[in-house]
């Protein structure tokens, strides 16, 4: 179906700021972050995504979008930037939806100061991979004495 890709890029590593009275960046200024990557996702689903895909791995239910340092870790493979976020679904709604994510504008703020990459690219047809990891659920008992 229709969707949107959502893509996040670090900014350069010389970057400066880019806008009179901001303070020059610190490292971590310029870097994507778990919760940048996160907000992206929830506003997809917010936006009525029925499918999402984060590099070339189906989120479902269970999954764990997590950052180590300046790599994601998403159900046990490391991805470096960039990083894209595919969502099938009404490409308005998405579009919408990331729009009016106030956790998105914290983002794009660092956007327009420290050049951090932000780019939506809208498709008419787009085809998410099935989920092929388990979807089992392992969990801890207590030892019988």
């Amino acid at each position: 179906g229709q969707g949107v890709t959502v893509t996040l890029t670090d900014a350069p590593p010389n970057a400066a700021a880019k806008i009179p009275g901001v303070p020059e960046p610190q490292p971590n200024d310029l870097v994507i972050h778990q919760q940048d990557l996160q907000a992206v996702v929830n506003a997809l689903w917010q936006g009525g995504a029925k499918g999402i895909k984060v590099m070339d791995q189906r989120l479902i239910s269970t999954s764990a979008v997590r950052c180590v340092g300046n790599t994601l870790i998403l159900q046990g493979r490391v991805y470096s930037p960039p990083y894209k976020v595919t969502a099938v679904g009404n490409r308005e709604a998405l579009t919408n939806a990331l729009t009016a994510s106030p956790a998105i504008q914290n983002y794009l703020q660092y956007v327009n100061a420290y050049g951090l990459g932000w780019k939506v690219d809208q498709h008419e047809a787009v085809t998410l991979p099935g989920y092929s990891g388990t979807v089992d659920l392992h969990y801890a008992q207590p030892v019988k004495p």
